[in-house]
């Protein structure tokens, strides 16, 4: 029986009804870029220290002394206290006596207390912020990174609905279901009267917003020919969000106070009304339902647009109930653990994707933490994942699939576990070192989505991609509390990235290789992982197809 790429061959690779489809679902991606990660400026906590009130009755000398002296986190510098000023009661009463600082007091014996009449909080990068709005700093700054981890929490629980609503009816519509309540979402959110209330809407923020990345990437896997699909799951789909993300620090450049920068962030959901008119269903997903008619008018037309001539009858009863039957039997989960040598493989490559987006995330959320200004850190943060998927797309293309894999996280852990080694007064080279940690990290993020789906058999790759994505989303979820542990102590977050990336790229020389391999398509067929005691690589030629990158992925 002919394969669905084979029966549809007849509309070639790179016409104008590819090019549609590749361009209008790269562009439906580019909003996803710009407001997946705008809590880094929104949710940012800028210096601050505890307010004096005009009215507390105490001499200029013992107001400019107000505040403590605190060692910073990690460092020798002292810095203005964030959470505790001198009791404002003591300083009244040495203010009435006529007693001066460190001449007639010693700090030191002065009692202290928490900022009982609030916070003031610099202007100079944020107007506002959700930090300066509900006080979350001191004994409530864990609600920051708590936001973000509740956001990526609505990513997970959104990503594993809409792939089931998008099985049982269809991409388009929940495809362009979840546009819609991501741009509803953000728009609310910019009325939120509380923290809570931010956050709860935030969860469904992330819930709507990731879930249209995965489904338009799915349709474009289905609908593109293999040589056009390799190219679309790198450059089409990643380089797009890397656009996107480079637009966010230009509006938050302009739009300083929070609830005016989520405007746009709204606004951008405009962009999909006309790719309403543009994006058609899946007619592999049509095909598989039994609806042939739709199906085939979809890809008459396409031949159209492209000029080409069409076959009188383009699927046969045969093929059509071949569809069908592969569409109803399903594969669970035991079916990978029965075999130890795929329950290895999948715990191998969930963790690398948890480390792999963890450290993504944790380093994207960290860009305003950095010297300099923050809006120009975020782009040089963006501006390096282009070149990222350029790369990753050669490395693919040319380098064993382990070497692939591997090089690039040894690259980004290893720079990163460099950055506490550079002396305070090079902030510019710790800068430096953190973006080339982040363009091995963002390369090895584009490499593993391939590394993995040529893993796996084609009974059990959904399945497998499908839990290796769920072990991300609890990478994106431990990220924002990554970057808290600076708090601690500065350099926590590199070391943690760092050696769990090194560790990450060991951990790949178990992998079998499958570069140039035949992509396996039942559990029996699959590669060993090499530790199980084969010097060598297992390999089934009885069925040979052509291998790609992310050639026959059925996500």
């Amino acid at each position: 029986m002919r394969e669905y790429d084979e029966i549809t061959s007849f509309l070639g690779s790179w016409g104008r009804f590819q090019c549609l489809i590749f361009f209008s679902l790269a562009f439906s991606i580019l909003p996803n870029g710009l407001v997946g990660i705008y809590i880094v400026f929104v949710g940012d906590t800028p210096p601050h220290e505890c307010l004096v009130p005009q009215q507390s009755n105490i001499s200029e000398g013992w107001r400019n002394v107000s505040i403590p002296l605190e060692e910073a986190a990690g460092t020798a510098e002292l810095r203005r206290s964030s959470c505790s000023r001198y009791s404002l009661d003591a300083l009244r009463n040495y203010s009435l006596l006529g007693l001066e600082p460190h001449v007639d007091v010693n700090l030191s014996q002065v009692p202290r207390e928490r900022c009982l009449d609030g916070w003031k909080y610099s202007k100079e990068v944020y107007q506002s912020t959700i930090v300066t709005e509900w006080d979350l700093v001191c004994e409530h700054e864990q609600k920051e990174p708590l936001t973000s981890s509740i956001y990526f929490l609505g990513v997970l629980v959104g990503t594993f609905i809409s792939g089931q609503l998008s099985d049982r009816y269809g991409r388009r519509p929940v495809l362009f279901g979840t546009m819609v309540m991501q741009t509803l979402t953000i728009f609310i959110q910019i009325f939120s009267p509380s923290w809570e209330a931010f956050t709860a809407i935030f969860f469904f923020v992330g819930a709507s917003g990731f879930s249209n990345y995965v489904i338009a990437y799915v349709l474009g896997c289905e609908m593109l020919s293999p040589a056009t699909r390799v190219m679309f799951c790198s450059l089409g789909v990643f380089m797009a969000s890397g656009v996107g993300q480079m637009l966010l620090p230009f509006f938050a450049y302009y739009l300083r106070e929070w609830r005016l920068l989520i405007i746009p962030m709204a606004a951008s959901g405009l962009l999909y009304i006309p790719l309403w008119w543009v994006i058609p269903e899946s007619p592999r997903w049509l095909l598989s339902q039994g609806r042939v008619e739709e199906a085939e008018a979809i890809l008459r037309k396409a031949a159209r647009m492209n000029r080409v001539p069409v076959p009188e009858v383009i699927f046969t009863p045969d093929e059509v109930l071949e569809a069908k039957a592969k569409q109803d039997k399903k594969h669970n989960m035991l079916d990978i653990l029965r075999s130890c040598n795929a329950v290895i493989l999948i715990l191998i490559c969930s963790t690398l994707w948890m480390v792999i987006t963890m450290s993504y995330f944790a380093l994207l959320l960290n860009t305003t933490n950095l010297h300099g200004d923050p809006y120009f850190n975020f782009f040089l943060s963006a501006v390096v994942e282009l070149p990222a998927y350029v790369v990753a797309m050669l490395l693919l293309r040319y380098c064993p699939r382990r070497f692939c894999q591997s090089s690039t996280l040894f690259l980004g852990g290893s720079v990163i576990l460099f950055i506490q080694l550079v002396p305070p007064d090079l902030p510019e080279v710790a800068i430096l070192l953190e973006m080339v940690g982040k363009f091995g990290i963002t390369t090895a993020f584009c490499v593993v989505y391939a590394v993995t789906s040529e893993l796996f058999p084609t009974v059990v790759r959904n399945m497998a991609m499908g839990t290796c994505s769920m072990s991300a989303r609890i990478g994106t979820i431990i990220s924002p509390f990554i970057i808290y542990l600076g708090s601690y102590y500065k350099y926590i977050p590199y070391l943690l990235i760092g050696s769990l990336a090194v560790f990450s790229g060991m951990l790949c020389y178990m992998l079998p290789e499958t570069s140039g391999q035949v992509l396996p398509e039942t559990i029996e067929e699959m590669q060993t992982v090499k530790r199980v005691g084969h010097s060598k690589d297992k390999v089934t030629t009885s069925k040979r197809r052509t291998s790609s990158v992310i050639h026959q992925v059925k996500l």
